[in-house]
């Protein structure tokens, strides 16, 4: 991950965050006068900060679209969402620990849990119902080779 340091903040730029409310206002530009152009309905939704304004934040959601958001609609907890390679109804497999050789849940993709951490090529990924290790590769929300603790 490259990038700079955010002009409010302080904090990198782009960096993963998530959303901290059911109902998420996403505007066109940087300020109330903006029109909204979506709303997202799904709390802990994870998404890339790409620019910070004030108390505005750009952001990036999995499908790539762009978006301003109040600085107080973000969460600093780290989700992420498991992404399908080729096959959309492809359930992907979560190992009893990095590199493991025991499956212990089958999700869907876009199934949507807390990162708790990577290896840089794995990551512990919790959900309701779930708790095992996946393939880093498989994860929107966290970047390639990130490490976290």
């Amino acid at each position: 991950m490259t990038g700079s340091l955010g002009s409010q903040t302080r904090l990198p730029v782009p960096r993963f965050v998530s959303l901290k409310s059911e109902r998420v206002n996403a505007r066109m530009g940087p300020t109330r006068d903006h029109q909204v152009i979506w709303i997202y309905q799904r709390a802990g939704l994870p998404v890339e900060v790409t620019a910070e304004f004030d108390n505005w934040r750009r952001i990036r959601d999995h499908e790539g679209t762009e978006t301003w958001v109040f600085h107080s609609m973000l969460s600093g907890r780290r989700t992420a969402m498991v992404m399908a390679r080729g096959n959309a109804g492809e359930l992907v497999s979560l190992m009893n620990r990095a590199g493991g050789e025991r499956i212990v849940a089958r999700v869907e993709p876009r199934v949507q849990g807390t990162v708790r951490s990577c290896t840089g090529t794995w990551c512990r990924f919790t959900g309701e119902g779930f708790d095992g290790w996946v393939e880093q590769n498989r994860l929107w929300g966290v970047y390639p080779n990130e490490r976290m603790d």
